[in-house]
């Protein structure tokens, strides 16, 4: 296995992003905080470039390659805000960039990744290995891969959302993180350590969709069908290898929360904060939200991952009949 990234990694990552990436802001609300009787900071990366926290690893590990690498081109695959951020990061940087997405990925994150110049290649996503398509167009191409997560330089560009919340607002008794194939779990946990040593990480995902926390509980990595959840970041089938490493060694703990409780605090965002946010930028508030007063005291980091939802798919999310 490569050297796993450390805190020195997300410092320069932070200093290649400077300038590309936003700042993004940190909100609280009165309410979230007199609900669970503690204070309550919002990370709120669906106000970066591209709609979420992706694009930071994105541009980090495109910054990274070298000028031979960069005219070969890059290929990804993502369900689609990954997709979206190497795009713009391509687009940025002059290089061309294949994306391999999932045939029903949202609409609106397939015609943003077009919209920055990307070629889509499309798949069945319980049929077919998105990782095959890409080595094999890869091999064709002689470009160089970007994954999701599972890659040294992706996570430390993740890692600089703990570190600019940090770093703006002080220590932090918790921090909660959506959780898919682990880059932006494993790399706030890195900063978390670094800058506010007390703190205990947990990650989130969705109940279905549980492999990360089997994994966590084994010492192994486990392989799970593809989930039925509407947290479509957080369909991975399995935690990538370098993530799970720092995941396994950092982590306090992986919780999981139900679509229910997603749809509740997506009306919870645009109802009281006015903010749109995805599913699966739910993920860390939900289970935050599950403990309540359990966390009373505290001083609490939530990393809101993103707001790329159709508005259509958001209003039939919130008139559907609650689950149970």
């Amino acid at each position: 296995m490569a050297d796993l990234p450390t805190h020195g990694d997300v410092e320069a990552a932070a200093r290649r992003i400077a300038g590309h990436a936003r700042r993004t802001p940190v909100m609280t609300s009165r309410t979230v905080d007199e609900a669970l009787a503690a204070t309550v900071f919002f990370k709120c990366e669906n106000f970066q470039r591209t709609g979420s926290f992706k694009f930071r690893g994105a541009f980090n590990a495109l910054s990274a390659l070298d000028p031979a690498a960069r005219a070969r081109g890059v290929i990804a695959f993502s369900s689609g805000n990954h997709a979206q951020a190497v795009a713009l990061a391509a687009q940025l940087l002059g290089i061309q960039a294949t994306i391999v997405m999932p045939s029903d990925a949202p609409t609106s994150k397939m015609d943003a990744t077009k919209r920055y110049g990307a070629e889509l290649v499309t798949y069945d996503r319980y049929r077919e290995d998105r990782e095959a398509i890409a080595r094999r167009l890869a091999a064709e191409r002689g470009a160089s891969i970007i994954p999701p997560f599972d890659h040294p330089d992706v996570i430390a560009g993740q890692g600089t959302v703990a570190a600019e919340l940090i770093d703006e607002i002080g220590p932090l008794d918790s921090l909660y993180v959506c959780m898919g194939g682990g880059g932006l779990l494993s790399g706030c946990v890195l900063s978390a350590k670094a800058l506010s040593p007390g703190c205990r990480v947990y990650g989130v995902e969705p109940e279905v969709g549980n492999d990360g926390q089997q994994s966590f509980r084994l010492g192994s990595i486990v392989r799970i069908d593809v989930p039925a959840t509407i947290a479509d970041g957080a369909q991975t089938q399995a935690i990538g290898v370098q993530p799970f490493e720092i995941i396994r060694r950092d982590v306090t703990d992986i919780l999981t929360v139900t679509d229910a409780a997603l749809i509740e605090c997506m009306r919870f965002f645009a109802t009281r904060m006015k903010l749109i946010v995805e599913p699966t930028g739910c993920l860390a508030f939900a289970a935050a939200r599950a403990l309540g007063r359990k966390l009373a005291g505290q001083r609490i980091g939530i990393v809101v991952s993103g707001g790329n939802v159709d508005l259509e798919r958001m209003t039939a999310l919130f008139a559907a009949p609650a689950a149970g």
